[in-house]
């Protein structure tokens, strides 16, 4: 498989889940698989499926389907997750310590260098064997460190102030937690914004259904 400028962000969003699954294959010694597995077990079609992969310049062959290895392999490649990109956590509340403390970061090809906050009660102290760094120096730690993603777990007025000056930093990819578009002002950033209010709305709207 190779990378393409022109695939579809729909058929990138997938690639995660196809990952997460034929990792877990492999995990259970499982070395093949067709597509029409993959459809029963992952709740595309089968057809959906190959398609995904054509995007990519194709996979397996017919009667014998996918080899699982390889495959985990090329979609680690196309993910860019082989590679780690340096990254920082800006606000070490709740919501930053469970990130720090949970997300497998270089399994997902990222590597936490820093954790920053602006708050006298958390800096100096330690999450998962990092220690809380004041925002006041984070100027100078990028000087030296360079990262190129930042995880915003700070509140949403504080969030256009940060992201201004996370920019001029260098940074050019967000994971948001907030509720503010950083794309209005930086159109060239890479954002994924996380809207964990949407994702419980959604989730009231199916159980409203069943009702």
């Amino acid at each position: 498989m190779q990378k393409k400028d022109n695939v579809s962000m729909s058929v990138i969003r997938r690639l995660p889940r196809y990952y997460r699954f034929l990792s877990e294959l492999c995990r259970r010694g499982e070395t093949r698989v067709s597509s029409k597995e993959l459809s029963e077990k992952m709740g595309f079609t089968a057809s959906q499926i190959r398609q995904d992969f054509n995007c990519f310049g194709g996979f397996g062959q017919q009667g014998y389907g996918y080899n699982v290895p390889q495959l985990c392999a090329e979609i680690e490649r196309i993910l860019g997750i082989q590679q780690l990109h340096k990254c920082v956590l800006i606000g070490a509340g709740n919501l930053g310590k469970a990130i720090v403390g949970h997300m497998p970061f270089v399994q997902l090809g990222f590597e936490l260098i820093g954790v920053f906050d602006n708050s006298k009660r958390v800096i100096g102290g330690k999450i998962s064997g990092h220690e809380v760094l004041s925002y006041e120096s984070i100027a100078s730690f990028f000087e030296s460190h360079h990262p190129v993603m930042a995880i915003l777990c700070v509140p949403r007025e504080a969030v256009e102030t940060i992201s201004d000056e996370l920019y001029a930093l260098g940074i050019k990819a967000f994971w948001n937690f907030s509720h503010y578009d950083i794309t209005l002002k930086h159109p060239d950033a890479i954002v994924e914004n996380v809207h964990m209010n949407d994702s419980m709305m959604t989730l009231c709207y199916r159980l409203s259904l069943e009702e």
